[in-house]
């Protein structure tokens, strides 16, 4: 052979490498879980760190979930708070909708996992809540741009595929917030392999709902007493009170177009 000849791979060889990579990658992030309840559209991970999200808000109705690496879909968060603020303004704030950014994330993971030298490894989930159930819409996104619009729940990173069955299992429409949050706890606790599950503190978890129920922005974060009431066992069918005192802290933006790159990110 040559002295300096290009080492060939195939087309397909070279996208499998690509896919396995991502993959792997993703499989090391802990768990994120997205479930609907009676009330809107409830996002659960495991995550201790307070200052590094993995879930956050991207518009008034619209979210954003995500596992992998934690500076690229920190840039795709950055990027879909930008996409929804320009439409926004430009158009209609009804303009903005969870597939027409879904689309979009799509079109760059696709272009980054075929023209660059390395793959994200992340995968996303875009929620929207609806007036009713109904109009509830949860797409979840892959590292190669594939586009999934899923119903009812969806689980991804480490384990995702348990914790997907036993959703599959226990999850059913109309639950309760609590309902909702005590199943997607005791899923993200449960050892992958058989083993005897964890006791997951709130202080571990990430929390946030889109409430369909409130005015204009539907995107709060549960956390500190509330969470603990809700996560308590003493009354498994209470939900969120009317008052916000608990949900997001007081220095976070009143909307997305005042919260500055970086506010919320997202930990892997």
């Amino acid at each position: 052979m040559t002295a300096g000849m290009p080492f060939y791979v195939s087309p397909e060889q070279l996208m499998k490498d690509r896919a396995d990579f991502a993959r792997k990658g993703i499989a090391r992030g802990r768990a994120v879980v997205v479930l609907q309840y009676d009330g809107g559209i409830a996002f659960v991970a495991e995550n201790p760190s307070r200052a590094l999200h993995k879930i956050s808000e991207i518009y008034d109705r619209i979210a954003f979930a995500a596992v992998g690496k934690y500076p690229e879909f920190e840039n795709l968060r950055v990027a879909g708070v930008r996409y929804a603020d320009l439409r926004g303004y430009s158009y209609d704030r009804s303009d903005v909708t969870a597939r027409g950014l879904a689309n979009a994330y799509a079109q760059t993971l696709g272009t980054v996992f075929t023209q660059e030298s390395k793959p994200y490894e992340v995968e996303l989930v875009v929620a929207e809540v609806g007036a009713t159930p109904d109009t509830d819409q949860i797409y979840r996104l892959t590292y190669d741009g594939s586009v999934a619009d899923e119903h009812g729940f969806v689980a991804m990173g480490g384990g995702a595929e348990q914790i997907d069955a036993g959703l599959t299992e226990a999850w059913r429409p109309g639950m309760h917030l609590a309902e909702a949050l005590a199943l997607a706890v005791r899923l993200l606790a449960a050892d992958p392999a058989g083993g005897e599950s964890r006791s997951l503190a709130p202080e571990q978890l990430e929390v946030a709902v889109l409430d369909r129920h409130r005015p204009r922005r539907r995107f709060r974060r549960v956390q500190g007493e509330l969470l603990d009431r809700l996560l308590s066992t003493d009354d498994p069918t209470a939900d969120v009170p009317e008052t916000d005192e608990d949900a997001a802290p007081r220095h976070e933006a009143t909307n997305p177009q005042t919260q500055r790159p970086g506010q919320d990110g997202a930990a892997e």
